[in-house]
């Protein structure tokens, strides 16, 4: 029995309401979550120092030259640079072994321990950082770059895990037991077999890591001690109104600094995942 035109016709008419709404609703979102961006980039060029008048007075450009001439800023962007990258080399590391470590094994405690691994970026930062500053206390580290590092390297490891199991886990283990089948030793399947397999998930989630440190500020406060990272810095200027604009100048050179590695991330793990 052939159903009548508008019983054929209507689910098509459903379906377009459906996703003209959806599309409006993402448009929405997509506005409410980066409207305070625009806001940034709009008074980072106001010509006024303390005025948040809108429109602005006028635009320029002498902020910027202003904050890249300040010794502070570039101190504390170093800072920041050198704990990303060693927290991410950290992360690399470990994150690699674990996922290694967890891969295609069963043991009694498996769950607990991958609850474990991923419990620092599930946790509130503030949780993270009480735990870590009363944990460094306890043992009588001084607060420095290296407990920087250590705060840095428990959240940044999930990223690394996650990317390089997930992985792992889309490889057929049929490659590694061929290996092991013709002689090859650990090191030579790990070189020639996996590590070629998990190169862009350990590229990808290498680049998430230093994104997540370069701008973590709630866990770098509690163990930071004396030391400045550019968020702590930033987040000083905001107590001083005539420095506002420079201050949001530093917020737009943070954002440019964590979207490139953020999208090429992205990218990398979009290209792997079509191959």
């Amino acid at each position: 029995m052939r159903s009548s035109p508008a019983l054929s016709v209507s689910p098509v008419m459903e379906g377009q309401r459906a996703s003209l709404g959806l599309k409006a609703s993402a448009g929405f979102a997509l506005l409410f979550l980066h409207f305070p961006i625009l806001i940034i980039i709009l008074y980072a060029f106001t010509t006024e120092e303390s005025s948040f008048q809108f429109p602005p007075p006028g635009l320029t450009t002498r902020w910027v030259s202003e904050l890249f001439n300040r010794t502070d800023f570039w101190n504390a962007f170093g800072l920041s640079v050198l704990v990303a990258l060693v927290a991410t080399a950290v992360a690399l590391v470990l994150g690699t072994l674990l996922s290694l470590a967890l891969y295609r094994s069963s043991f009694f405690g498996k769950e607990s321990i991958t609850l474990l691994v991923i419990l620092p970026i599930a946790l509130p930062g503030i949780v993270t950082g009480i735990a870590l500053r009363s944990g460094m206390s306890l043992t009588g580290l001084s607060f420095s770059f290296w407990t920087i590092v250590i705060g840095h390297a428990t959240f940044c490891i999930v990223t690394v895990y996650n990317n390089v199991i997930a992985r792992l886990r889309r490889t057929g283990y049929s490659q590694i037991e061929a290996s092991m089948d013709l002689g090859a030793t650990s090191f030579e399947t790990f070189r020639y077999i996996i590590l070629p397999n998990i190169a862009t998930a350990l590229l990808a989630g290498g680049m998430l890591a230093f994104a997540l440190s370069f701008d973590e500020v709630i866990v770098t406060t509690f163990t930071a001690g004396q030391q400045e990272t550019l968020p702590i810095w930033i987040f000083s200027q905001l107590t001083r109104p005539r420095d506002r604009p420079v201050t949001n100048v530093a917020a737009l050179f943070v954002m440019a600094t964590t979207f490139i590695p953020i999208l090429l991330a992205y990218r990398f793990t979009n290209d792997s995942q079509g191959r």
